[in-house]
């Protein structure tokens, strides 16, 4: 099993692997706050290529790797923003269920069952470096973080996502999201396995990344939507940059 996603997390993301683009399903929750991580992307990768983040295709010319696609939910929308765009994922259901969306979208997209670790060991390498919501759910974060630092091509950049270690993201996106209001799946996280942005900001140093963004992503219940917030204690999103 990759360093990527421990066994158990495996079995849980493979069985959920059908429901990927229902946005009424388990995977509700990562299509709602899909577009304040795109924006923020978007953005940041703009800055730091200096590209127009108004244009129609402003991440045209880069080639972005997302770890951990999933079902594409990301790999899709930075297509249409220009990139091209390569998915992986340790779970071959999830790729199945990928290329097979992309398809009926029209999209060519790249899609491959690997881990971070192997393509690294190919000596490949990308302009932008997509890692959202991974490092939580890896066996050995630290393996992980290198090999996903050692994807980013120099003068690249990576956006990353995960939740922080706090009271508050125990009450909210443990307790709350899963056991209450049922937003996931019982035992979709480990709260234990969150990452403080102090220990994110560690592991992309040794990878001889500066991090150069740091910005929260908050729910608001009264209209039912995400946004980016200053408030970092639950969700966070980082970007970081090699020289």
């Amino acid at each position: 099993m990759s360093e990527a996603l421990s066994q158990s997390q495996a079995e849980l993301f493979a069985s959920l692997s059908a429901d990927w683009w229902d946005e009424d399903g388990p995977f509700r929750p990562l299509h709602a706050i899909n577009p304040p991580r795109l924006a923020f992307i978007r953005d940041q990768a703009c800055a730091h290529f200096g590209r127009d983040p108004k244009g129609r295709k402003p991440l045209a010319g880069l080639r972005a790797l997302d770890i951990g696609c999933g079902g594409g939910l990301l790999c899709e929308p930075l297509a249409r923003l220009g990139a091209t765009v390569t998915g992986i994922d340790a779970v071959a259901e999830n790729i199945e269920a990928a290329r097979a969306h992309a398809e009926d979208s029209g999209l060519t997209l790249a899609y491959e069952v690997a881990a971070p670790e192997e393509l690294a060991a190919r000596g490949l390498s990308f302009d932008l470096v997509i890692n959202m919501e991974v490092i939580e759910h890896a066996s050995d974060p630290e393996v992980f973080m290198a090999a996903a630092c050692a994807l980013v091509a120099d003068g690249g950049a990576m956006a990353a996502s995960t939740l922080n270690r706090t009271i508050k993201s125990l009450a909210f996106a443990k307790i709350g999201a899963e056991y209450l209001l049922r937003w996931l799946p019982a035992g979709t996280h480990d709260w234990r396995s969150f990452v403080k942005p102090s220990e994110l900001a560690r592991h992309l140093r040794a990878g001889g990344m500066t991090l150069t963004g740091l910005q929260g992503i908050g729910y608001n219940p009264a209209a039912g939507t995400w946004s980016l917030v200053p408030d970092v204690g639950v969700n966070y999103l980082v970007f970081a940059k090699k020289a």
